[in-house]
């Protein structure tokens, strides 16, 4: 058995690929299967090659022992977040297990998004370990050390909350429930294998704390100046709003977006960020390029496009909300590129598709991992929890800053007076996160946290799978067919540890996830 875990190191844990990569581009990097030898932090180059490696290693990860396929944080992922929730509809075979909640210890998809992050952490904590070495051996200053270990925590942390929210219970609902391995250090020789299985899963604070303990590090040693294609000091504060949203930290959310509020701005036009990956809205992405890129299965263009387009259209947009009364009917967001010649929507016979992804060809749009918008909405429903007797003007006026930029003049913004209560001014703020972030996987991470504070009873009805076959089911009230709900108590809730994880692990296995054999 502790062959196979040796083995194992250099696929699901993964090592560096760095000897011989000396370019600064991220997506400049050989193929991620070698484990680093002496050399590897010998000089600047290959230091910040080994760090680009952890972005190579998220950009086009593993799956079913092969890398280009659009897993840990690519369309593979982007889709999972999208499939579990009801706003995005599956339309063909690949996310059906998703899309209806039939997962189990050994489902391809789900192992492959948990194998991915670990390889990715892995790469993170390689170089972690290394950068100290690196400066007392001279061939970084310290502050490369300090910028480089700044964004290993930041991508190490980004990777362990992708993981908590998909395998693990809310920490909205039960902050001692069952986490996940939080890794602090490479496994990259077979001696440390004991050492690696012996990281148990702990609790969902425990991950959340440690969460915190590295994004606090990352954003007191990462530089604010930047692009969103390598991590700043203003994507690892981003990122702990989202992360104290999942806590219900409210003042924590408003404290964390007070820190970026003025080096960010939410785009007039919302198609901006799409277009042009460092916009003023854009906090963090990884890049792709026709070099460089996740490859057919992995692009974003390519499983969410309109066929008419030369995409494979896997995934569309459910009519369920876009036929919802609160989306309006001249929302810019609808704009349809097939009449207007440009848009974030593409409509052909089958249904109407997102055009926020428009490569098809040579698969470079990036993956947008956290806009400033998300940010501007967390504060407003973090001011909207903080009134809970009156709607809060802040929230309103945060809401509007979003949702007016999309609308006609003639649409007026809204004020208190169009909310009953708070609880219908948070549900508009949530509402505006559907529209917002369609096709862009956060439906799941709203969902999840939503439901463990007992707002949403679990996932909602879905159009039913590969039923949606037809225009008129957007542009008419033709019935659409409901299915795939799942109540937040149920096992399936939140996905198994993969089979081949605690099989492997012959001394601490993992314990499994209520409701799943194995």
């Amino acid at each position: 058995m502790k062959n196979i875990l040796s083995n194992k190191i250099k696929t699901a844990f993964v090592a560096v690929a760095m000897i011989g990569a000396t370019s600064c581009e991220v997506t400049d990097l050989q193929p991620a299967n070698i484990i680093p030898d002496a050399e590897a932090f010998a000089d600047a180059n290959r230091v910040n090659a080994a760090v680009l490696g952890i972005y190579e290693a998220a950009q086009r990860g593993f799956y079913l022992g092969a890398v280009q396929r659009g897993y840990p944080f690519g369309a593979a992922s982007t889709q999972q977040g999208d499939m579990r929730g009801e706003d995005m509809y599956n339309d063909q075979l690949f996310y059906e297990i998703t899309y209806t909640n039939g997962q189990n210890p050994n489902t391809a998809n789900n192992n492959g998004q948990w194998i991915s992050l670990y390889r990715m952490i892995n790469r993170a904590n390689i170089v972690i370990e290394n950068l100290d070495i690196a400066l007392e051996a001279g061939a970084i200053t310290q502050e490369q050390r300090d910028g480089y270990l700044g964004e290993a925590l930041f991508l190490r942390a980004l990777a362990h909350h992708e993981l908590v929210i998909y395998f693990s219970r809310p920490y909205s609902d039960d902050p001692s429930a069952m986490g996940i391995p939080y890794r602090t250090f490479p496994i990259n020789d077979v001696s440390r294998v004991a050492e690696g299985e012996a990281v148990g899963r702990g609790t969902v604070q425990g991950v959340y704390d440690q969460l915190l303990e590295d994004l606090d590090a990352a954003e007191g040693l990462l530089s604010p100046d930047g692009n969103a294609f390598r991590a700043t000091q203003g994507a690892a504060i981003a990122l702990k709003a989202r992360i104290k949203l999942h806590m219900e930290d409210w003042n924590g959310v408003l404290t964390e977006y007070n820190k970026i509020a003025g080096d960010y701005a939410v785009t007039a036009d919302p198609l901006e960020p799409f277009r042009n990956g460092t916009s003023s809205d854009n906090i963090f992405s990884f890049e792709n390029t026709e070099a460089s890129n996740a490859g057919v299965n992995g692009a974003l263009a390519t499983m969410y496009g309109n066929p008419a387009n030369g995409a494979r259209g896997l995934v569309k947009i459910s009519p369920l909300i876009w036929r919802a009364d609160f989306w309006h009917p001249e929302d810019l967001r609808r704009t349809d590129e097939t009449t207007e010649g440009e848009g974030m929507v593409s409509s052909g016979p089958l249904g109407i598709f997102t055009y926020k992804y428009t490569d098809a060809s040579t698969y470079s749009d990036p993956t947008v991992i956290i806009r400033f918008s998300e940010i501007v909405l967390a504060a407003a429903e973090a001011q909207a929890r903080l009134s809970p007797t009156i709607p809060s003007a802040s929230a309103i006026t945060l809401l509007n800053s979003v949702r007016d930029r999309a609308l006609p003049a003639s649409v007026p913004s809204y004020t208190a007076l169009d909310f009953l209560n708070t609880d219908a001014l948070i549900e508009a703020i949530i509402n505006e996160r559907r529209i917002e972030f369609l096709a862009e996987g956060r439906r799941w991470p709203d969902i999840h946290r939503l439901s463990g504070e007992g707002r949403m009873a679990g996932i909602p009805d879905k159009a039913a799978s590969r039923s949606v076959n037809n225009l008129d089911f957007y542009t008419t009230d033709r019935e659409i067919l409901l299915d795939h709900s799942l109540e937040y108590s149920d096992d399936l809730f939140i996905w198994p540890i993969p089979l081949e994880e605690i099989l492997t692990n012959t001394s601490n296995p993992l314990p499994q996830n209520p409701g799943y054999s194995g």
